[in-house]
């Protein structure tokens, strides 16, 4: 029994390597480059001499995406022939030197900015440069042999890419996506039990973390957003239909909640040890915060689970209720030790609102 749970995790860990888009681009990329190679000097005229570049040319059109192996493939190709035109003009108005090719691969770099070729770009100077000082005294046949075999290896790149189509990343989205409201979740709950603790709280890492929800908030976006160009001009979408424009909704409704849950994460924060601004929380009305932040947290959780959030809705705003009654009772005390829980309270009043219109939303999609 021992060697089969052994042999499980690895068998497990080898598939998932198996099934790796990066394994598969990296297959692709090598098949690419062969053939390339393989065509290359069977290319008429001048280009056989520069049987190299077609290689490079299937190199550069490889991408994780049938999108951007286009966009990359058409603006690389652009951008040669830019830079082919700019080191003509030079050849056929003055003399190579250190002043003209200096000049040259200055407004190459400039060009290489334009919003036109935002990833491509960097080619029209490597282009000027090379026919410049590469190609010499026959800039004509380089820069005709340059463009053909890149043009080739391109060519061949975007054929591999589209007979084994890139795989759709789905479902690494809506990963990020759940793990988000699990963090989400999990660092309302480790605040919650930090109130209820002997004070002040011996746990404290929540209250260096909201960085941390920041910079996940930003992998998530680019998550969603990789799976949304995954599906263009892939054929395999039509098969696996999919509406990102919900993963968009469902992600920027995270944002803003991330947003409230920052905000509180300071405050309370603040109000246990010595923070950037005064905060006091009254003894009375921690417990009913801690109740309250867990009753959010699992609104988060029942949205990961597919289940009603009817119920888990309901339980919150009744302990934000709760929570609001006890801030009434605290009359007696001065506003600025009651504004603490009440910045609080509104902020997860807020996030309460965003995942009521989320679900809202949902029903209506559905």
């Amino acid at each position: 029994m021992r060697i089969l749970s052994t042999e499980r995790p690895v068998a497990s860990r080898l598939k998932s390597w198996l099934v790796h888009p990066r394994l598969l681009l990296a297959v692709k990329t090598g098949v690419a480059v062969g053939i390339a190679w393989l065509i290359a000097p069977l290319m008429p005229g001048v280009a056989d001499d520069y049987p190299y570049y077609a290689p490079l040319g299937a190199l550069i059109s490889m991408s994780p995406t049938l999108m951007s192996s286009v966009k990359h493939g058409v603006q690389t190709l652009a951008a040669l022939a830019i830079g082919i035109l700019l080191a003509g003009i030079v050849i056929f108005l003055a003399e190579p030197n250190v002043i003209t090719i200096s000049l040259v691969i200055g407004v190459g770099v400039l060009i290489a900015g334009s919003r036109w070729l935002t990833t491509g770009g960097d080619y029209v100077a490597v282009a000027a440069l090379f026919v410049l000082i590469v190609g010499g005294q026959n800039a004509d046949a380089y820069s005709i042999g340059y463009l053909v075999q890149m043009s080739v290896g391109i060519t061949v790149g975007l054929a591999v890419n589209m007979i084994v189509l890139p795989p759709l990343n789905f479902s690494a989205a809506v990963l990020q996506l759940a793990s988000f409201r699990t963090q989400l979740s999990t660092h309302m709950r480790e605040i919650a039990a930090a109130l209820v603790e002997t004070w002040p709280p011996e746990h404290e890492q929540w209250a260096g973390r909201s960085g941390a929800l920041a910079e996940t908030a930003d992998e998530v976006r680019a998550a969603v957003r990789h799976a949304d160009e995954s599906r263009r001009l892939n054929p395999r979408a039509r098969l696996h239909q999919r509406d990102l424009n919900r993963d968009y909704e469902d992600l920027t409704a995270l944002e803003t909640m991330t947003f409230h849950v920052r905000d509180l994460t300071g405050v309370l924060s603040a109000s246990i040890w010595e923070g950037p601004f005064p905060a006091e929380l009254p003894e009375g009305l921690r417990e009913p915060l801690s109740t309250t932040l867990c009753a959010v947290a699992d609104v988060l959780i029942a949205r990961n689970d597919g289940k009603d959030l009817t119920p888990s809705v309901t339980a919150a705003d009744d302990a934000l209720v709760t929570l609001l009654a006890r801030l009434d009772d605290q009359s007696d005390l001065s506003p600025s030790s009651l504004s603490p829980a009440a910045s609080v309270a509104m902020d997860l009043r807020r996030i309460l609102a965003i995942m009521r219109q989320a679900d809202a939303q949902s029903s209506e999609q559905s």
